[in-house]
């Protein structure tokens, strides 16, 4: 992006200390966000990542027919060079023209070239992808038939969101607006799947206000997601604070949903990140001991937790973690770790609901995965 487009030079230099300063701001970006400092550099460290990210790979893609074109430039080079100069006969001397600048060289227009293009795509997708990231979530409507499913249970619908990723660029309208939408679905149960903060109670505790304002039938719970365990005081105040939101929060535990006169066993265990810290998945304690007779939802921040699920005999889970991959083409990334990157899955004979997310994590930018809230609805 530098060398191949300038000759050396003030502007090689200039660009290549731009270069310089912008990986400096993400360093900082990330050596902030850990120390819970520099919010302020966020957005610039952050959209600069996703650029840096995309120029990559249009300029990986491009090596092609870069290297296609400089053939043509080299043999055309070689011929000029073997090209024989007209020798004067006689007669005088004819008055040499002006000097004029010289023309530019097939190698510097074949970099600018490539440069140009790659810059104009990796802006464009950045731009439409910060674009899908902060605009509303998508509203995803998915039927899950469960076998053993009670008839009267038939109908009985959950607003799944997961990755809410509350922290330095989302704002109070982020939440207000995933609430609003939550609350026009008109959802039975309303179920957080994990990753709803990226910082303190001190510090975001105000972006999470309006989660008090959730309304369905029969409540709102959470389960813990790996991001919850990355805050210096750990999930504990979060769990606090949720709960007086009025968001009940299943820790390694169940509930009894009664609809119609049937019941449902809603379960929720912790993340597997708590497992250092002496709070991870106890699925014995969440499901042991109920009726088997009875279907199971359990929440489960991860999708690779369905291993473990599919041993407790659970009928679906309801994930998030991946974010559907976020970015393209992460998303081929995120399937050689979890089991379903998004959508509906079976995996080990449990149903695997895995919604994307309605956040962002790092760079605010979602290519190939919008942002999404997920009306699921049971049947038989």
């Amino acid at each position: 992006m530098v060398r191949s487009t300038t000759l050396p030079g003030r502007l090689r230099k200039a660009l290549t200390w731009v270069l310089v300063g912008l990986a400096a701001v993400l360093v900082a970006t990330f050596a902030g966000a850990r120390l819970e400092l520099g919010h302020w550099l966020a957005w610039p460290g952050y959209v600069w990542l996703a650029v840096m990210f995309y120029l990559l790979i249009f300029l990986v893609v491009l090596e092609v027919p870069r290297a296609v074109a400089a053939i043509f430039v080299r043999r055309g080079e070689r011929a000029a060079a073997l090209e024989p100069v007209p020798a004067m006969v006689g007669g005088p001397a004819p008055s040499e023209p002006a000097p004029s600048a010289p023309p530019m060289s097939r190698r510097l227009f074949l970099g600018r070239a490539t440069a140009a293009v790659a810059g104009a795509g990796a802006l464009g997708t950045v731009g439409y992808g910060m674009a899908s990231a902060l605009g509303d979530p998508v509203i995803e409507r998915v039927k899950v038939a469960l076998p053993k499913l009670d008839p009267r249970l038939s109908g009985l619908r959950f607003a799944v969101v997961s990755d809410i990723h509350l922290g330095p660029l989302t704002g109070l309208g982020h939440t207000e607006r995933i609430v609003r939408m939550i609350n026009g679905l008109e959802a039975d149960v309303v179920a957080i799947v994990g990753d709803l903060v990226d910082g303190s109670v001190a510090q975001l505790g105000a972006l999470a206000q309006p989660l008090k304002n959730l309304e369905s039938r029969y409540g709102a719970y959470f389960v813990t997601g790996n991001h919850e365990y990355f805050t210096a005081a750990g999930p504990q105040e979060w769990i606090e604070e949720l709960d007086q939101l009025g968001v009940r929060s299943l820790r390694n535990e169940r509930v009894e949903i009664r609809h119609q006169g049937a019941v449902l066993d809603l379960a929720g265990v912790n993340d597997l990140n708590g497992e250092s810290s002496g709070d991870g998945p106890d699925f014995a304690k969440a499901l042991g001991g109920r009726d088997a007779g009875r279907s199971t939802v359990l929440l489960a921040h991860q999708p690779v937790q369905v291993e473990e699920a599919a041993r407790h005999g659970v009928d679906l889970q309801l994930s998030g973690h991946t974010h559907g991959g976020q970015i393209v083409p992460f998303n081929l990334v995120v399937g050689l770790q979890q089991p379903v990157v998004s959508g509906l899955a079976t995996v080990d004979g449990v149903q695997v609901y895995v919604t994307r997310g309605a956040g962002f994590w790092g760079p605010p930018v979602r290519v190939g995965a919008p942002p999404e809230i997920t009306m699921l609805e049971l049947g038989t």
